[in-house]
């Protein structure tokens, strides 16, 4: 099995080498896969990890969910089942040996329609757990992954063969017993299910004042039990989970327009710019003039991938 994970690590890194000249995130021709490269270690990077799979093939990660924190590399596989704050960091990579990762992105559709057709469906009553997993990756997902890959050689096949490709790697996920953080999400009426609506929602109104009590009403859920079952699937409380919504926006227009910090406060939803400024110093290191001065000197030196 070693040297059959060997030979696949060592022809996927050779793929994307191929694809990815450049450090930088790199959207393919398949639809939703991306690739990652990095030629050296990475200051933490915020951001928010849609449903997704991530797989490694040269190198090391760190992603920080709330205050739980997650490593995986070449031998493991990380999977989203939600849309969840978190912050990454390459602690492996070289211009000699950069680091390689591909990103599959998936939708609940897409789940649903697997899950439908197997009989991997899970108990309502069950009890679930993170919206985040890393594992140990398997024969049978890594050869689903390659297939997918290979396809990017023969891009006319693309549009008939891709879905099948990814259709076999969310079977290949759903079937390792070891991983029900996308099976958890489909089952309807399930405690998960209707914490992912209440995701769905703050993402769309993080701006917007948060209610715990019409979250609960609209999941059908009493306030309590809302409380405890997001902070299963997202570590996190929904105020920490909009709290971090709100400040990873915040720095994103503060990197990409011209704007004052009062400015992009009152766009994310903070009516004070000194309590905005004491939060962003917290979750960031500094206060936002700084942060974003350091962070656009650390794009230059490549050191962060945006």
């Amino acid at each position: 099995m070693e040297g059959k994970f060997t030979e696949q690590r060592g022809e996927l890194a050779q793929v994307m080498e191929r694809f990815v000249m450049k450090d930088g995130i790199h959207e393919t021709l398949i639809p939703g896969l991306f690739f990652i490269r990095l030629s050296q270690i990475s200051e933490p990077v915020h951001s928010v990890y849609q449903p997704s799979l991530c797989v490694i093939a040269q190198g090391s990660k760190v992603v920080m969910l709330g205050q739980e924190s997650y490593q995986y590399d070449s031998d493991h596989y990380l999977t989203a089942s939600v849309n969840l704050p978190i912050s990454g960091q390459v602690v492996e990579a070289s211009s000699d040996a950069p680091y390689f990762c591909l990103r599959l992105q998936f939708d609940m559709n897409q789940i649903l329609d697997v899950i439908q057709a197997s009989d991997l469906a899970e108990s309502p009553n069950r009890k679930y757990g993170r919206g985040l997993a890393v594992n140990r990756m398997n024969d049978s997902l890594h050869d689903a992954v390659m297939r997918l890959v290979r396809l990017l050689d023969s891009p006319r096949d693309i549009p008939v063969l891709a879905p099948y490709a990814i259709r076999e790697i969310i079977y290949r996920i759903i079937q390792d017993d070891r991983n029900d953080t996308l099976k958890q999400f489909a089952v309807i009426g399930s405690h998960a299910q209707r914490i992912a609506m209440v995701i769905e929602r703050l993402n769309r109104d993080f701006a917007l004042p948060l209610r715990v009590d019409e979250l609960a009403e609209e999941a059908g859920m009493s306030e309590s039990s809302l409380y405890y079952y997001f902070k299963e699937v997202t570590a996190m409380s929904p105020i920490q989970y909009q709290k971090r919504l709100r400040l990873q926006e915040a720095r994103r227009l503060l990197l990409s327009e011209t704007m004052e910090a009062a400015e992009a406060a009152f766009q994310v939803g903070y009516e004070s710019p000194s309590y905005f400024n004491r939060e962003y110093a917290r979750m960031f290191g500094n206060p936002p003039i700084r942060d974003i001065q350091r962070f656009r000197d650390a794009l230059q030196t490549g050191k962060v991938l945006y």
